[in-house]
């Protein structure tokens, strides 16, 4: 079978397809930082990417998100006579289901070994007997939170941690910091990305404890995913969850 030329635009995707099928990706963001050492020709931002370079890679597939890219940028790309395949992730099961429709997509005969093994670590976490409430800032200045429908809210909720703004009507709404204090929650979740809070960044602004997490095992669906559960796990133990 043909090697299909692959461009992506998401750093999840760019992972899942470099670990997957080595060799098919040519083109990849600045943001793409896993696996470690890939040498892809980069081609800017997941917002603002250079479409003429990303033409100029001659790809079959561009992958891309709902959430992370422009819809303009992939409507230029389209209108370039590329192949853009879009893929929308708010929740673990959505995730499984899509990160395999795109490594077909891209060449893979069958589905990872990372994956099955990505959702039985998952389908192995127990109903959490407790329960914590928390915010979950993402940006700062202005601060910025987890709101409605996000894949991160979905994988805390799996851990036994609730989202104070679950319900808000804005998947990531700018709070003030106020009103993030007088919230109720019990636990502030701090990710180092986007935003890189760390412990000297973060949590000395709440008096809620806090848990530090890696943003990657946070936000990303990819192959981090089967080690997530036990990441995130210990991070929020730590922190009392």
């Amino acid at each position: 079978m043909e090697v299909v030329r692959v461009v992506s635009l998401v750093p999840s995707l760019t992972e899942a397809v470099a670990v997957t099928l080595p060799g098919a990706l040519v083109g990849a963001t600045d943001w793409c930082s896993h696996p470690v050492g890939l040498d892809v020709v980069r081609i800017g931002g997941t917002k603002n990417p250079d479409v003429p370079a990303v033409v100029a890679l001659r790809p079959d597939l561009v992958v891309a998100n709902e959430e992370e890219n422009r819809a303009v940028d992939l409507a230029a790309l389209r209108a370039a006579g590329i192949e853009v395949l879009v893929t929308e992730i708010r929740r673990l099961p959505q995730a499984l289901r899509e990160l395999e429709r795109v490594l077909r997509a891209c060449g893979a005969l069958s589905r990872p070994r990372w994956l099955d093994e990505a959702e039985a670590a998952w389908s192995g976490v127990a109903v959490p007997e407790r329960r914590s409430r928390a915010v979950v800032p993402i940006w700062r200045r202005p601060w910025m939170v987890l709101g409605s429908a996000t894949f991160a809210g979905d994988l805390l909720a799996r851990l036994g941690v609730d989202n104070v703004y679950a319900g808000h009507a804005e998947r990531y709404p700018r709070v003030p910091l106020d009103e993030l204090r007088a919230s109720g929650a019990d636990l502030v979740v701090l990710p180092d990305e986007p935003y890189r809070f760390t412990a000297d960044d973060g949590p000395e602004a709440f008096a809620a404890p806090a848990a530090l997490v890696s943003g990657r095992h946070l936000t990303w669906y990819g192959p981090s995913l089967g080690e997530a559960v036990g990441v995130l796990g210990a991070a929020l133990r730590t922190a009392g969850a």
